[in-house]
């Protein structure tokens, strides 16, 4: 662990991380006093597409935690980055909240669903089957597909709730194409994020629950990486994948308990 406590900066999933829907986790807290203590850089990096950094901002704050604003990069930003740079002022069908929409705008883009350049699909309380048939005849007719995250299930408070690709996948399926997503473990996603940070990969530590997004994704970015039981994985569920996370821990509050 010393290894780790050592690490100049420190990269944290949210969800089934930090929190599970509005339920803030045991140990979150002081996780988070001793990043600031230790004058740690740190970055908030979720697959959520719903909130914007601001409103992530306040949500922490209603938890009592106090975090700047920049501490927080969501994959909704890093799609509407991703669109900008491959379609300058283009438009876009949105299925998502408003975290994704603001993002889009902010990026240029305008909303269309008529003859978007492209379908982008989030995390949504509002899915319907009107939004589906809208968003397959238009990948039909010649707009991108888009997931701004290939979670498929994501924690909340009372259990597991559908998240971005489970969403996209009635739309893959009916319009016979493909969505490209952006957020973890695509190394787009993961680019962002140490843009945000003065520290080389092999100073920074990725911590998050999911094997399939979080590890696989600091694996690949040449960073250690730190699996928390606070998500959606468990030591069984892990030791079913090929490639292993360097540390497992019941949740982020190990960390400062290592450090005394």
């Amino acid at each position: 662990m010393n290894q780790l406590l050592q690490k100049k900066a420190f990269i944290c999933d949210m969800d089934g991380v930090i929190y599970h829907g509005n339920l803030l986790l045991n140990g979150v807290r002081e996780f988070v006093d001793w990043l600031e203590r230790t004058q740690k850089e740190y970055i908030f990096l979720t697959n959520s597409s719903e909130r914007s950094p601001r409103e992530l901002q306040q949500k922490l704050k209603r938890m009592g935690l106090e975090i700047g604003v920049e501490h927080f990069y969501t994959s909704a930003l890093a799609t509407a980055s991703y669109l900008k740079n491959q379609c300058p002022g283009g438009s876009a069908y949105v299925i998502g909240e408003a975290g994704l929409v603001g993002a889009l705008y902010d990026a240029g883009f305008s909303m269309n669903d008529v003859n978007p350049d492209y379908v982008v699909v989030g995390e949504t309380s509002g899915y319907s089957f009107e939004k589906i048939v809208k968003a397959v005849m238009l990948v039909r007719n010649g707009a991108k597909l888009i997931g701004t995250n290939p979670d498929v299930t994501g924690p909340i408070e009372n259990g597991i709730a559908p998240a971005c690709r489970a969403l996209v996948s009635p739309i893959e399926m009916a319009s016979g194409r493909h969505a490209y997503f952006i957020g973890k473990p695509n190394p787009l996603m993961m680019r962002h994020a140490q843009k945000r940070l003065t520290s080389l990969p092999e100073e920074t530590a990725i911590i998050g629950d999911r094997m399939d997004t979080d590890i696989v994704a600091g694996i690949e970015s040449g960073m250690d990486t730190v699996l928390v039981l606070s998500g959606v994985t468990s030591r069984e569920t892990m030791a079913k994948y090929a490639y292993q996370p360097h540390y497992v821990l019941n949740g982020v509050g190990d960390i400062p308990k290592y450090a005394q």
